[in-house]
């Protein structure tokens, strides 16, 4: 048997996805049960874009909950405590920059189930995660991303 896939997440990120679950369990899915109803009070269904467009909407919502029920029954919670507090793993937000005079970037590194770029947010998976954690704040670091190699220095952990 295949092994199951752990997704690590903060305890925030596991309560957002909680509420992406009751929301698409309860309202969302009701939503588009509803537009399928109205959808085939309007005729021939093997011609009617509407009773499509709501079918393929349910088969979204309903692939998305069985993802999200899949993460939240393998989620692992990432505990800090055991780690250092200068150095860098999941769940921990880290300024750096890129050498040798690049303006300071800042990350959160989360599981990637709850990563999100434009806030911030990078997959403990990304390449500039994976060449980060383990390290410690002062280090310079090289890291292998799929635009080439570029070196940083860890400026703050956090």
């Amino acid at each position: 048997m295949a092994e199951e896939k752990i997704y690590p997440m903060t305890l925030e990120g596991k309560k957002k996805l909680e509420e992406e679950l009751n929301t698409l369990k309860t309202s969302k899915r009701a939503e588009v049960i509803e537009r399928i109803k109205i959808a085939r009070g309007f005729g021939d269904l093997s011609e009617n874009s509407e009773y499509e467009s709501a079918k393929d909407e349910q088969s979204f919502v309903e692939g998305r909950i069985k993802t999200v029920e899949q993460m939240l029954n393998h989620a692992e919670i990432i505990d800090n405590d055991k780690v250092a507090k200068n150095e860098i793993a999941v769940g921990k937000t880290v300024t750096f920059k890129e050498l040798p005079d690049e303006e300071p970037e800042t990350y959160t590194i989360v599981g990637a189930a709850e990563a999100d770029p434009f806030s911030g947010k990078i997959s403990n998976e990304s390449p500039i995660a994976k060449g980060l954690v383990g390290h410690k704040l002062g280090e310079n670091v090289d890291i292998e991303t799929p635009g080439g190699a570029m070196k940083v220095k860890i400026i703050e952990v956090k």
